[in-house]
């Protein structure tokens, strides 16, 4: 293969709108609807694969200000590529929709350069590990509590996660009782709980508290926003033993995981390929987490993360996000499934080993 003259010929960029299967909400905001983003880059007849969960405008913004850049550029090189995408979009702000634009357009090309190459994803990064733990995660503040036992219950017996996380804060008076079925629905599996930036510092130091002592909460992921790193340096020395404090999620650049990594306001950093700058950003951001001897947690979109995540030397699990998981096991063949708590890649297939269902996913698309 001559490398040299192969270059990226083709992006297509289509969102798809899929309705939740009940109403959701959390401790901040409610939805009844997820928009997954699907890009498309070719170099011949190789195609890459990558999505981000945003905003519909973020294919347009692919198909319109990015395309230039993503034309012609070598496949091999998606980090060079990232550079340039981020001068494009400087002047239109790089957090939100442009940094979810980017890590799509990355996560893709790095699907390309491995289909090219013949290999999986995990092994072209490097893998140090052939499975990912994931803990189940959802459970809505708007679910009955049989939908709220059925749903951990479900993760733990049948899948075999060893921890499953719920929302928290939207009705504080209501989140004793939710902990409580929670934890009989689960029995000793380890329970983490997630307020979404709702509650202010002293809330969130008795929430912390009464949790791990009434029902052994072990984790408490952006109990104020990850917006206010000094607010969450504020809540962790008075969190109780075990329990941990996690932020992250809306991580767009690497400067934002710096930020909280300096004010030493996490125990574990999150942060998201969908929205950190792809699988480019993603492995900057672990890297800093490790540098400062913190372990990483992924956020979300599991078949997107599987891959790089087995290259991450300092990664602690996957977050088994209950939308994510039902969109992607629609839409892409190649899906994760889980066993004994864990995700595997098939190492028989190359990239990503995702392959995106057109025809399933027409009937959802944005016009």
């Amino acid at each position: 293969m001559n490398y040299s003259d192969i270059s990226v010929d083709g992006v297509t960029a289509q969102a798809f709108t899929l309705p939740t299967d009940s109403p959701e909400a959390d401790g901040t905001m409610a939805w009844s609807a997820t928009t997954i983003i699907a890009v498309h880059v070719t170099a011949g007849e190789c195609v890459g694969l990558g999505y981000t969960y945003s905003d519909a405008s973020v294919a347009r913004l692919i198909e319109g200000s990015l395309k230039e850049k993503i034309i012609g550029s070598d496949p091999f090189s998606p980090e060079r590529l990232w550079d340039e995408l981020q001068t494009v979009v400087r002047n239109m702000g790089r957090a939100g929709i442009a940094a979810n634009a980017i890590s799509a357009v990355d996560t893709a090309v790095w699907d390309l350069k491995a289909k090219l190459l013949d290999l999986p994803l995990a092994v072209l990064l490097g893998a140090r590990r052939d499975h990912i733990e994931i803990y189940g995660s959802g459970g809505f503040t708007t679910y009955s509590d049989q939908q709220l036992t059925e749903q951990l219950h479900d993760w733990v017996q049948r899948d075999g996660c060893r921890a499953v996380k719920i929302k928290v804060g939207r009705e504080p008076d209501r989140d004793r009782h939710r902990l409580a079925v929670a934890r009989q629905a689960i029995g000793d599996a380890a329970l983490f709980m997630d307020a979404n930036g709702a509650l202010n510092v002293k809330e969130a130091i008795a929430l912390g508290r009464m949790a791990r002592e009434a029902y052994g909460v072990c984790w408490f992921e952006e109990p104020v926003s990850s917006d206010d790193p000094e607010g969450l340096a504020l809540i962790r020395p008075h969190l109780p033993a075990p329990m941990e404090l996690a932020a992250g999620e809306y991580i767009y650049d690497v400067d934002n995981a710096r930020n909280l990594l300096s004010l030493r306001s996490v125990d574990v950093l999150q942060a998201d390929v969908t929205r950190c700058g792809g699988i480019t950003g993603l492995l900057r951001v672990a890297d800093l987490a490790d540098i400062f001897h913190i372990p990483f947690s992924a956020h979300c979109a599991p078949a997107l993360h599987l891959h790089v995540l087995c290259a991450m030397r300092n990664l602690r699990h996957l977050e088994w996000f209950h939308d994510h998981v039902r969109i992607e096991q629609r839409l892409f063949d190649g899906a994760p499934i889980p066993k004994n708590g864990r995700i595997a890649p098939d190492f028989t297939r190359s990239g990503c080993g995702l392959a995106f269902r057109h025809a399933d996913a027409a009937p959802f698309a944005v016009r």
